[in-house]
């Protein structure tokens, strides 16, 4: 299965109600309000997340298997927990980032 669950947006503007992920420097706001799914990302200079991600819109799909997401693909981001209950993944795709979530449940 793999379902639509967000689209991240690269943003240099401070906006309302952003969260921090201080392992990765950087900002986050918009998903658990926006009735499309946008999350607006804003980084610190710091920030450990690849420069692709840093510039370029990804979109995210929740999925039921993350390793067979992942295989024969080029992963850019390994798979991690940013989250109690959540792991996620990204490829790039054709030259664009791509997100895979797997939730625990």
């Amino acid at each position: 299965m793999r379902k639509y669950h967000h689209i991240g947006i690269p943003t240099e503007i401070p906006r309302e109600n952003e969260s921090y992920h201080e392992g990765m420097k950087f900002y986050h706001s918009g998903f658990e309000s926006s009735p499309y799914g946008v999350e607006w990302m804003r980084f610190e200079r710091e920030s450990t997340v690849p420069e692709l991600v840093r510039t370029v819109a990804h979109v995210a799909f929740e999925v039921d298997d993350l390793e067979a997401e992942l295989e024969g693909r080029q992963v850019l981001i390994e798979p991690n927990s940013p989250s109690e209950g959540v792991t996620v993944a990204f490829i790039v795709d054709d030259g664009a980032p791509v997100e895979f979530l797997r939730f625990d449940r």
